[in-house]
């Protein structure tokens, strides 16, 4: 185990942040920790994101306003250039920020970095997704003022947020001027995201790239009875964007109002004769709506038409919506944990960042921090398919439709990008958001052409888990067939008598190991995305027959083809030390020197920030689970006893620089048999950015952690695996957890799964029936009658996985593994008709 991880069973100061397992609560405004606690209460619903910036909008670390999508391009310029480099950037755009809303009593403002506060309560709620403040303020003068406000970002109404803000004057009559604000804080003098905080000099490519042009260029300006609205176009992208605010006020006080506009300034101003114990109500409707090319007056036109929605449903009706909305989210995708107060606390925010990353992102993708900050630009990477995408599959199929459909709509970019690295097929850009690869550092971006699996495996896994044959016939087919193209091409056979496939020249998920020769995960998966493309194109063919000429006709598709793929899936090498009874990471690691992380002093962590790239390179040393993430996503290809010795060999060399590393080493922990050390890895992967345990919080959520919590619970501590649609129960549970109860949706009937250190009780909450087997037992669930398995019950702890004595017989003297004799999708296949 990395030494750096310990048991963080509550890292929270509860002091500060009292404990609520349905909401984040502060009870203590501290202006040393903005970075973090604007990310842990930011508002978003996948298309928009407001971060967790005070409303009066004059401290901050970041002042964000984010739009999943919307970026500015700019030329990617090598120091030495070579053909096939990424030429063009993609950073997405800190959006005009219209939730300012600024206060003056008697002409004085409220900062609250400098504010005498008598109180202070800030609360995000999970259950009604509201974000709400209460404070009393005393002026310098003596006066104390209440104040409360609200915000929320619409999931029923995309393009919306809400925000209210009340002002009571309580012991004494004064003059208050509240300034409604929305600005474009781009200015073109200086570094336009740079935080507010820590060094110029500070170097973390996590961050976005900061621009130094003006981005966004005035295009619109319109202000008509308490409305706004700004229009922008990016200067290089040509992407455009409007945003509209309206404002009404409810008061029994004396006021009037005024107006500012300007090309970056919308402004709206209430001066109120503000009598002791009358509140002030300021209602504010913001909408946003961008678009790759639109002009921004029909974007204005459609901010109207979602503003006049907004403001005839009326507020109340809003927030019922979202209520209802959220309840059913949570219905869906909730995990219990009676008696484990502060892990369930935890547990519900990070699922509330996966709601708000990816519900109503719709036709874009899932960025790495979602809509939270600009953390890596607002790309798009593989977090999506392996760490977000079977909490969306298992509990929103719908959104996980819209994310795989997404990616369909890179292909053309995906296919250009083959031919422009020689590969047949399609390859997807390792980061991106238009589609384009926007990896300057090919050695840890471009040749991770796993992302061609990773999509093929998380496409795979929808259609089983939700019988979904309408989308596989007619987008996913397209992925599957032109990336198993991609395989077969980049792939080679090498063998004395008997042939075998590699694939050289590739980077696995650890970023520590760059370019290397039959990486282990790579090799497993794109035998899994092969296998996938034989057994879809030949279900196709006797199942839609339509659908299949249609496929072979608009991909060109033959027989010999599909044959090749089966060949070269069948005859993949997968990498095995004899001596050590493990598999390598890739063919030359285990030649190298073994890195001492015990002897790495902590200010030296993560390595990718204090040491050179060759440096790192020379040494068996893990940034995240490569060999440990193929025991999970492909675990019916392994023995048990395999995995305990590749899970022993490799978790004393990963350092969890990456927060993709904790929960999938938590989950196979758990299922090797280490069970205090699989908590400990959920617990610190659960915390990573309430705790802002990678001390890089302020640049966003780590979203993909985010899914991988539940991933941890679900599969870890649940034991649930889903091979080829054949689900599997074994659960693991800590042993000082009384209960866990999850739910999956399988085939549109949600099941529940309840667990407890004796039994697994089973029931359908909605729909018709579920099957499954719990430790070699087949169960079937039907509506009306729940099962109950005790856990005494001693099957087969994964009956999918082949046994030791068939992997035995399937080696060679050299150690390498000969998979053709495992029973696999080419003889399953055998018996289906040839493509005549």
């Amino acid at each position: 185990m990395d030494a750096t991880i310990q048991n963080l069973s509550d890292p929270l100061d509860r002091s500060r942040f009292p404990l609520d397992e349905w909401a984040l609560v502060e009870s203590d405004f501290s202006g040393n920790d903005m970075g973090r606690t604007e990310t842990l209460f930011a508002v978003g619903n996948g298309y928009l994101g407001l971060r967790g910036n005070v409303d009066e909008g004059r401290d901050g670390h970041v002042h964000g306003t984010f739009i999943n999508g919307f970026h500015e391009t700019w030329p990617i310029r090598h120091a030495e250039e070579a053909f096939g480099f990424a030429r063009v950037g993609q950073t997405i755009v800190n959006a005009p920020d219209a939730k300012i809303i600024r206060i003056y009593v008697d002409d004085e403002p409220l900062v609250l970095t400098l504010a005498e506060l008598l109180s202070y309560e800030r609360r995000l709620d999970f259950a009604d997704g509201i974000l709400s403040r209460s404070l009393v303020w005393r002026t310098p003068s003596g006066k104390q003022v209440l104040i409360r406000s609200r915000r929320m970002v619409s999931f029923t109404e995309r393009h919306l947020a809400v925000l209210e803000y009340e002002v009571t004057m309580l012991d004494s009559d004064a003059s208050v001027v509240i300034s409604s604000q929305t600005l474009n804080r781009q200015d073109g003098i200086g570094e336009y995201d740079r935080p507010k905080s820590g060094s110029a000099n500070d170097w973390d490519p996590r961050r976005a790239e900061s621009f130094t042009d003006r981005v966004l260029q005035p295009r619109l300006k319109r202000a008509n009875n308490g409305r706004y609205i700004l229009g922008f176009r990016c200067t290089n992208s040509g992407m455009t964007i409007a945003t509209a605010s309206d404002h009404s006020i409810d008061t029994i006080n004396d006021f009037d109002e005024s107006s500012q506009l300007g090309d970056d300034l919308a402004k709206h101003v209430y001066k109120v004769k503000a009598k002791m114990g009358n509140p002030i109500r300021i209602t504010k409707l913001l909408s946003y709506h961008t678009s790759a090319g639109v002009p921004t007056h029909e974007l204005a036109d459609r901010c109207d038409r979602t503003l006049d929605r907004a403001k005839e449903a009326g507020i109340a009706a809003l927030i019922q919506e979202q209520r209802d909305w959220l309840d059913a989210f949570w219905a869906r995708t909730d995990v219990e944990l009676p008696g484990q107060p502060a892990l369930q606390q935890a547990t519900r925010w990070n699922f509330f960042q996966l709601a708000q990353a990816s519900m109503r992102a719709d036709g874009q993708g899932v960025s790495a921090k979602g809509v939270s900050g600009s953390g890596y630009g607002g790309h798009y990477f593989w977090d999506t398919e392996v760490y977000v995408l079977p909490f969306l599959t298992y509990t929103s199929p719908n959104a996980a439709r819209n994310a795989l459909r997404f990616r369909h709509g890179m292909l053309d970019h995906a296919r250009a990008r083959a031919t422009e690295l020689n590969q047949l097929g399609a390859l997807f850009p390792w980061r991106t958001i238009n589609g384009l690869e926007s990896s300057a550092y090919y050695a840890a971006g471009t040749a991770q052409y796993h992302i061609d699996a990773d999509i093929s495996y998380a496409l795979s896994q929808y259609v089983a888990a939700t019988g979904d044959e309408d989308f596989l016939a007619r987008e996913a087919i397209d992925i599957l067939v032109e990336t198993a193209r991609m395989w077969a091409d980049l792939g080679f056979w090498r063998g004395n008598g008997n042939d075998v496939f590699h694939i050289h020249g590739v980077t696995g998920p650890d970023e520590y190991t760059t370019v290397v020769n039959d990486n282990l995960y790579t090799n497993i998966m794109a035998r899994s995305n092969l296998r996938a493309a034989v057994k879809s194109v030949r279900r196709l063919f006797s199942v839609d027959r339509a659908s299949f000429d249609s496929m072979s006709a608009r991909l060109k598709l033959d027989e010999a083809e599909v044959m090749e793929w089966s060949f070269a899936a069948e005859a993949m090498h997968i990498p095995f030390d004899r001596n050590l009874g493990i598999h390598p990471q890739d063919a030359q690691f285990l030649e190298k020197e073994r890195w001492d992380l015990t002897a790495t002093p902590p200010e030296n962590r993560p390595l990718l920030l204090h040491y050179h790239p060759l440096v790192i390179y020379r040494f068996q040393v893990l940034k995240q689970a490569d060999v440990v993430l193929a025991l999970l996503l492909q675990g019916d290809q392994f023995t048990p006893e395999e995995k305990r010795a590749d899970f022993d060999y490799y978790d004393p060399l990963t350092t969890g620089d990456s927060t993709l590393s904790d929960v999938v080493q938590s989950i196979i922990a758990a299922e090797v048999g280490y069970h205090e050390l699989a908590l400990n890895y959920f617990t610190s992967g659960l915390f990573v950015d309430l705790a802002d345990l990678h001390h890089n919080a302020q640049d966003g959520v780590h979203v993909a952690s985010a899914g991988g919590v539940w991933s941890a619970l679900v599969f870890g501590f649940g034991g649930l695996r889903d091979h080829s649609g054949r689900i599997t129960l074994d659960p693991r549970l800590p042993e000082d957890w009384d209960e866990l109860v999850f739910r999956v949706t399988l085939k549109g009937s949600r099941l529940r799964v309840a667990i407890t250190q004796s039994s697994v009780h089973l029931s359908i909450e909605e729909g018709t029936e579920a099957r499954l087997t719990v430790r070699g037992l087949q169960v079937i669930v039907t509506a009306g009658q729940p099962e109950t398995v005790p856990l005494s019950h001693q099957g087969a702890r994964d009956p999918g996985a082949p046994t030791a004595a068939l992997i035995e017989d399937s080696r060679r003297a050299d150690g390498t593994v000969i998979t053709s004799s495992i029973p696999t999708i080419a003889h399953i296949t055998e018996q289906l008709p040839t493509l005549d």
